[in-house]
């Protein structure tokens, strides 16, 4: 499970040689929004003030945990011992996304961000929120579109290499290595196909191509990744090739 993505990054995280690149093409837009703003605003929209929601992978704290715990009762679970220091949480345990240590029908709401790449098994994943979420209940998650050059490059990539060339990349000098990634459930067809096989509706399954995070590091990458950007941006017919999915699955009944 991850703690810290591209996507929590700010103007001021974006090193000397970019950082007016993304301020011009950017952050100085009044329509641009983020991928991590994107997905904040779907989970507000589908999940009520006041519920009861658990954040599996909700790590030592981002973001996503301090805008959700504005609004929901939040309850956070990851695989490291450092989610007890997530001080948006209401409550925090550890536990595996594939075995989640809590009662049947415990939440109105899940959410995970960029963690569903990282299973082995995401079916079993699928089946735990299933069995926690209450009727009515939704699954809120953002992950990588496995046709994206960025996931198609990590799928190649040994894990070595991953490590090596993910963070630097992204200009993540203090970040975390990347967890290793398996993109077994991380094109809409497969989201769709393993969720009604398991009772969940997908009610939003929405490609989005934001910002070109991997081009922070040097102008040479930031032109031809925002010039992609652009490309996929413009035509409804290329959105199969958008770095993102943001998906919303409902428990019916």
């Amino acid at each position: 499970m991850k703690r810290r993505g591209a996507a929590d990054m700010n103007a001021r995280d974006e090193p000397m040689g970019t950082r007016h690149l993304f301020e011009r093409y950017y952050y100085a837009n009044s329509a641009f929004r983020d991928g991590t703003g994107t997905f904040h605003r779907l989970c507000q929209r589908y999940l009520r003030p006041g519920a009861r929601v658990l954040e599996i992978g909700a790590g030592p704290g981002n973001k996503t945990s301090r805008f959700l715990s504005g609004f929901v009762e939040l309850v956070g679970v990851d695989i490291s011992d450092a989610v007890r220091s997530n001080g948006a949480l209401a409550a925090r345990c550890l536990g595996d996304a594939g075995r989640l240590p809590f009662r049947d029908e415990a939440f109105d709401g899940c959410v995970s961000n960029y963690v569903v790449e990282h299973l082995t098994e995401p079916e079993r994943h699928l089946k735990e929120v299933a069995r926690l979420l209450r009727p009515g209940g939704v699954y809120c998650f953002r992950t990588p579109n496995l046709w994206h050059y960025v996931t198609l490059a990590s799928r190649l990539l040994p894990y070595r290499a991953h490590l090596k060339w993910a963070n630097w990349l992204r200009a993540l000098d203090r970040a975390h290595d990347p967890y290793p990634t398996y993109y077994r459930m991380n094109t809409a067809g497969a989201i769709r196909r393993a969720a009604r096989q398991i009772g969940l509706d997908p009610v939003v399954i929405e490609r989005i191509e934001a910002e070109p995070s991997y081009g922070r590091r040097h102008a040479a990458l930031f032109y031809p990744m925002m010039l992609y950007e652009r490309l996929v941006n413009a035509s409804r017919h290329l959105a199969p090739l958008r770095m993102n999915l943001l998906v919303v699955l409902a428990k019916t009944g």
